[in-house]
């Protein structure tokens, strides 16, 4: 999952936006603490992970802790966040994480 790969679809497919950070998510995957942290412990791989406008709320709580932000990075943090509030703004958005 690399962050080209991250993206803000319409119900309809359409994408309106995409992410650029580049990261080796199964790399940081795996030291994501999935009980402290579920929606990122939610994230695999090799499958695709939706959030919908209610779930990005959670997503950015978690993306504010410090360690968070450490383990994947200020600009990805960032980047991330601002695809969460895209979604949370504008009506039939879904943030997708699409794996391999």
């Amino acid at each position: 999952m690399s962050g080209d790969q991250l993206s803000g679809a319409r119900e309809t497919g359409d994408i309106a936006a995409r992410g650029s950070s580049q990261l080796d998510w199964t790399d940081t995957l795996q030291h994501v603490d999935a009980d402290r942290f579920p929606f990122l412990g939610s994230l695999l791989p090799y499958a695709d992970t939706m959030f919908n406008s209610r779930q990005t709320v959670r997503l950015r709580q978690e993306l504010a802790d410090r360690s968070v932000r450490e383990l994947l990075g200020q600009d990805t943090a960032a980047e991330i966040e601002a695809l969460c509030l895209q979604v949370e703004r504008t009506s039939h958005l879904c943030l997708w994480f699409l794996g391999d």
